[in-house]
């Protein structure tokens, strides 16, 4: 049976029996805790909190999940995927243990003519909490389990929660006997290969307290709903049903694995180590294929860093294969192939994701030339100096300069039988990261130390009542003022706080819009609204500073949207639509937004695209974005059922989540249809005008568009038609022949500095002549001391020139100040010969400063009284060798 086939008989089995099909989310989540989905429950976590009322008593999907955690186990043993998709059907405070297990049951052993999966019931054994003596029972009553095929685990193994106080509870497994050749006898307790697990039952019946760890924290009573939470592997079930070993040979990754072997000329099942290598490939193809359909772009941090690693990992595998020739090229195509039956989506966008692909592995390869070399030559010194780990800040430089993944590294140095300093790289990463963090962090709770204060108020007060979208001004009551520390009785004047009202006027920051700029003002007192932020679903938090008398909670205040603010805010973010549209009329429907920011008067958007945009392209972009302000289209908001809107084709956000109806923005109707919560205009000609204000690289395979719009584009425009006046006043020619003009005095400053340079050089040849006819004699050294007012690197050029000057089979030395307090000494291969070190000598002469070769060397920051200093101490440090 097809995995195809496996997925939508799990749908239809399910929607059969009242549950609604809902459709999987995308794998980034805007969970704050996540990078992207990881289990089939991830997009229903909100309704199993309480964060929000769930829209249906039972639910089905099929959920595309990423775990990385154990990537370096990847290919080494069956049970590890990167990539892998859960079949899940969910109650929420309808039915419970009785029928989930029926369902399981049914499905899992009804024969496959009658819509089931046909495994034999005998070689199913199932696992239970040791305190759940229900789902036992119900067990045996429902499956006719014997007692030996139904086992008692602990906490680690068969007792759920998320990690923090909450939802929890027992859970049920459901594994299959493969048979002797998989294992031992005896169970999934005794071995997991044998016995496969394809099934998770989770019962979601108590509330757990505050504790570490998967047991010891205390049950604090019922759930006022039970819920039921299930996950059937797809991947595992393939496996189970197709007869094959294991989850890289299904029909949906063992065609990537072959065309590997084929392009490596390699054979599957020849080799252990191979057999890896290929594993690794076909997973992370795979895994990089449906990340860069989902909209995550190569990068250095965070959703980017994980696919970089992935799809770098699959390249290197391949090298190590014995395959240098581009390979995602190849391979990718195999992997869109095997899941376009599940996932038909991933066909349309599959120009950009080759692309992106090619791109970064084109990027790479160049890195791994280069960085190879650095890390080699690290590891070689590493050995010669008797170690066995290289430095964490080695590391660290491959990774920030060359792009390597420390995995990488660890599995290089690893190959050369070196250790790498994990620790220190980590500390190193951690200082680089946690600045930029920092702030991010305290944006995202609007100020707040953390969440746990604005959770106690949202416990208590309920949802914001967000008004936004219809006023810019509301009466409110403050809720709770918190500081770093907590709750505060009451800010006063020049206090920065954080602000949650019962409703607000503000729009909170989010997809790609700045949040609002205002006031909030009270009887005795005054706040500037300085940041808006939802740090909880449903949760609107301000940052304000206090500019006038003393704000306490229970005042009544007037919030009040400033309104030019907001009005910038609209055609910025109105501007952006009508720049994606543009683009995509010029560029094609591959250029598609893989990010924006808009705040009043500024936008930028990112999209992947393979090289720079002409001058021509740019301008034919901005002609079209400009021609649609022109025909004053009208600005719509329509809500609509999600299937509805991906059927009239609007655009979605990969990074947001959508509920069962989304609001739909139109520019002109079917020419620009996108999900946005965001504010706009009401027709287009209000954004004024979107000028382009650059257009660069921001990552492989990724470009960067920015513009100003409104008034702010109106200056924009301004200040370059006053900059062009300027020049073709100070060149006395009309403005049409200023490209020429320009061009002819750039080429005039090349030659006049072609020939400054060629004189230079003539003048360093005649003077090195000069000085090597000066030099002393110390102790058999010809030694030569001279100053320069040129800068170091004419220093160093100096100092060569006058050092070939000296006679080849006499040991020389030349030393070379510039005023600026550097200084550079050189030696030839003779005076090396005698034991004499540049790097050495340098030292000596600045006090442990400075350094380089054997062979050339150099200091600064001396002064020119310590330049004087040194150069009149160099005979004497030679003579004393």
């Amino acid at each position: 049976m097809r995995t195809a086939d496996i997925r939508s008989r799990f749908l239809d089995f399910f929607a059969a029996r009242d549950h609604t099909i809902v459709a999987g989310a995308p794998l980034p989540t805007p969970d704050p805790t996540l990078l992207f989905v990881n289990a089939g429950m991830v997009p229903f976590k909100p309704y199993f909190t309480g964060e929000a009322p769930p829209l249906w008593e039972r639910a089905t999907s099929v959920q595309k999940c990423v775990r990385t955690l154990d990537i370096e186990e990847v290919g080494r043993t069956t049970r590890h995927g990167s990539f892998f998709q859960m079949n899940g059907n969910f109650s929420f405070g309808d039915y419970f243990k009785e029928e989930a297990i029926a369902y399981a049951w049914d499905l899992s052993t009804s024969p496959q003519a009658e819509g089931g999966y046909g495994l034999d019931p005998a070689r199913i054994w199932v696992t239970v909490h040791h305190s759940d003596a229900e789902s036992r029972s119900i067990w045996r009553r429902v499956a006719g389990l014997p007692d030996e095929r139904i086992v008692e685990r602990g906490d680690e193994d068969n007792f759920w929660s998320m990690g923090v106080p909450g939802p929890c509870g027992p859970c049920s497994e459901l594994y299959y006997d493969r048979g002797p050749a998989f294992g031992r006898e005896g169970g999934p307790a005794v071995d997991e290969d044998r016995f496969m697990e394809f099934w998770n039952l989770v019962f979601m019946q108590y509330e757990r307290g505050a504790g570490p760890g998967k047991s010891g924290y205390p049950i604090l009573g019922e759930l006022p709903r039970r819920n039921i939470d299930t996950g059937m592997g797809l991947e595992r079930m393939a496996t189970l049903l197709q007869g094959v070993d294991n989850l890289y040979e299904i029909d949906e990754t063992r065609p990537v694995l072959q065309r590997a072997a084929d392009l490596a000329g390699v054979r599957y099942g020849a080799d252990p180590e191979t057999d890896v290598r290929l594993r690794v490939v076909a997973d992370h193809v795979r895994t990089a294929l449906m990340l860069l359909a989902d909209g995550t772009a190569p990068g250095n941090e965070g959703r980017g860093y994980v696919l970089r690693r992935i799809l770098r990992r699959a390249v290197r595998s391949m090298r190590l294969l014995g395959y240098e020739d581009l390979a995602l090229a190849e391979l990718l195509p195999v992997a869109r192939d095997c899941m376009a039956p599940s996932h038909p989506e991933i066909t349309t966008v599959y120009p950009r994701i080759a692309d992106q692909a090619g791109a970064e592995e084109t990027a790479f390869r160049a890195s791994l030339r280069q960085g190879t070399t650095v890390l080699d030559t690290a590891v070689a010194q590493v050995k010669e100096s008797g170690g066995r780990s290289l430095p964490g800040a080695q590391a660290f430089l491959l990774h920030d300069t060359y792009g390597f993944p420390i995995d990488l590294t660890l599995e290089m140095a690893a190959e050369q039988g070196v250790e790498v300093d994990r620790e220190g790289f980590t500390a190193l990463m951690n200082e680089q990261r946690e600045r930029a963090r920092a702030d991010a962090r305290a944006r995202k709770a609007g100020g707040a130390a953390d969440t746990t204060a604005l959770r106690t108020v949202l416990d208590t007060h309920g949802p914001t009542d967000w008004r936004a979208w219809d006023t810019l001004e509301t009466e409110s009551r403050v809720l709770a003022l918190l500081g770093p520390a907590g709750p505060v009785p009451v800010a006063r004047t020049g206090d920065v706080v954080t602000v949650v009202l019962d409703r607000t006027p503000f729009y909170a920051e989010s997809g790609g819009q700045d949040s609002d700029a205002g006031l909030l003002s009270a009887t005795s007192a005054e706040a500037e609204v300085l940041d808006v932020q939802r740090p909880l679903p449903g949760l609107v938090a301000h940052q304000v500073r206090i500019t006038a008398g003393e704000l306490a909670p229970d005042d009544t205040v007037h919030a009040a949207v400033d309104p030019e603010w907001r009005l910038g805010a609209r055609q910025a973010h109105s501007g952006t639509h009508v720049l994606h549209a543009a683009l995509r009329e010029i560029l094609g429907p591959n250029a598609l937004q893989a990010g924006s920011y808009n705040r009043p008067g500024h936008l930028r958007l990112d999209f992947p695209w393979r090289g720079a945009l002409s001058p021509t392209v740019r301008s034919e972009i901005e002609e079209a974005a400009n021609r649609a302000l022109r025909r004053d289209l009208p600005v719509g908001v329509r809500w609509m059922p999600l299937p509805e809107a991906k059927e009239l084709g609007a655009l979605a956000l990969f990074d947001e989540t959508y509920g069962e109806k989304v609001r739909v923005v139109e520019i002109g109707g079917a020419w620009s249809r996108e999900l946005c919560g965001g504010t706009h205009v009401e027709r287009s000609a209000q954004i004024g005008t979107v000028a382009l204000t650059s257009e660069g690289s921001v990552g492989a395979g990724m470009r960067r568009l920015e513009a100003a719009v409104g008034i702010e584009g109106f200056g924009y425009l301004a200040r370059e038609r006053d900059l062009v006046a300027r020049i073709t006043e100070q060149l006395g020619a009309p403005r049409a022949e200023l490209p020429d003009r320009i061009t002819a005095l750039l080429d005039r400053l090349k030659t006049a500095d072609r020939e400054n340079a060629r004189l230079k050089q003539q003048a360093t040849t005649a003077r090195a002549a000069e000085l090597a006819d000066t030099a002393t004699d110390v102790q058999g050294v010809r030694t030569v001391t001279t100053t320069t007012d040129g800068t170091a690197q004419e220093a160093r050029k100096l100092a060569l020139t006058v050092r070939d000057r000296l006679p080849a089979g006499l040991p020389g030395a030349v030393a070379v100040g510039t005023e600026d307090g550097a200084l550079v000494l050189a030696l030839n291969k003779a005076a090396q010969a005698t034991g004499l070190n540049a790097s050495h000598l340098v030292k000596q002469l600045l006090g442990g400063r400075g350094g380089g070769s054997p062979e050339i060397a150099q200091g600064g920051g001396l002064g020119s009284d310590g330049v004087t200093a040194a150069l009149a101490a160099l005979p004497a440090v030679i003579a004393a060798r």
